[in-house]
């Protein structure tokens, strides 16, 4: 079955906006959910997407949000909480809660299909509060009878305008050395534009019913090697002095305490204790429904870190171009 008016909620986000262009360029009608319809700006003029602001939340505007949708792609997702047992509740509502009620909401409005994008590690005895919320996620989602529901686990996503290698890029500008913590933890990044691709082949694709799939790059990273990355990327390589837990755990506190949203909070080295990396279907050989017809790609990072990081800077990109004219 081809699904061809699909909502996606978190569809202004970083991973979203990349998940709509790809709709679009299928030639589906997209709805774009958002509480702040300025933040989808960028998607307004695409063609075959309607932006709508609304509250998810709010039962009266989901059941209008769902009517006569063909499928719901759920990104939402929020990177930190207040604290709490089994997890905070930002992380409940976001979570838990909103998927739960989009899989009711589904049932109740008549839409079958419900793709979730959770997030690698997830589990209900996960360290941190982040993952352990992701799991009832993930279970309130294919726990839902009658729907036809598919699970991602990305790893740690890069990509222009990310918040991973941009922030550590950013640091390195600023800071003479980089103290870090978590400096061993391991991760296997994944483009954004594959994780986008693996999503959508897998939206028409009933093998993938019931499935939780893992998406990740080509290659593990130490977080020190994937600092010295974006450093280098960028043109300000710094020192990176690797922080022992105690001292860790001390610079997220204090972070957690600055104005805004934390670079680094307690719950984030929480998480890093286990390593993100995959173990379980990947698309390709593992899971060839999502390839779609230009088949599935594992884009290393440090290419597409001298192409979005690079270009802040003058040298880099000076060499970029060289290296392009074969000088």
């Amino acid at each position: 079955m081809k699904h061809h008016r699909i909502a996606v909620f978190g569809g202004s986000g970083f991973v979203g906006s990349h998940v709509v262009a790809q709709l679009v360029a299928r030639g589906r009608q997209v709805t774009v959910v958002t509480r702040r319809r300025q933040r989808a700006r960028h998607l307004i003029l695409l063609p075959t997407v309607e932006v709508i602001e609304a509250d998810p939340m709010d039962p009266i505007q989901r059941a209008a949000l769902l009517s006569g949708q063909d499928a719901v792609i759920n990104l939402v997702g929020v990177l930190h909480s207040d604290r709490g047992s089994p997890y905070g509740r930002a992380f409940a509502k976001a979570h838990v809660e909103l998927p739960r009620a989009l899989a009711q909401g589904c049932l109740e409005s008549g839409v079958g299909r419900l793709l979730h994008v959770s997030a690698l590690g997830a589990s209900e005895t996960a360290p941190s509060m982040y993952l352990r919320s992701k799991a009832d996620g993930e279970r309130a989602v294919l726990d839902c009878k009658g729907l036809r529901a598919t699970v991602f686990r990305p790893s740690v996503v890069f990509g222009e305008d990310d918040q991973f290698l941009n922030l550590f890029a950013s640091l390195q500008r600023f800071l003479p050395v980089l103290p870090l913590a978590g400096a061993n933890a391991r991760f296997q990044p994944v483009y954004v534009s594959d994780l986008a691709h693996a999503i959508v082949a897998g939206l028409d694709a009933p093998e993938s019913t019931g499935k939780t799939y893992e998406i990740a790059g080509p290659r593990i990273y130490t977080l020190r090697e994937l600092v010295r990355i974006a450093g280098l990327a960028s043109g300000h390589p710094r020192p990176i002095i690797a922080l022992p837990e105690s001292l860790g755990r001390l610079q997220a506190t204090l972070m957690e305490w600055m104005p805004g949203p934390p670079l680094m909070s307690r719950d984030n080295l929480d998480s890093m204790r286990e390593d993100n990396i995959a173990s379980g279907l990947l698309p390709g050989i593992d899971a060839p429904e999502l390839e779609g017809p230009q088949g599935w790609r594992q884009t290393p990072i440090e290419q597409m870190a001298i192409d979005h990081l690079g270009s802040a800077h003058v040298r880099t990109r000076l060499d970029i171009f060289r290296s392009r004219a074969h000088r």
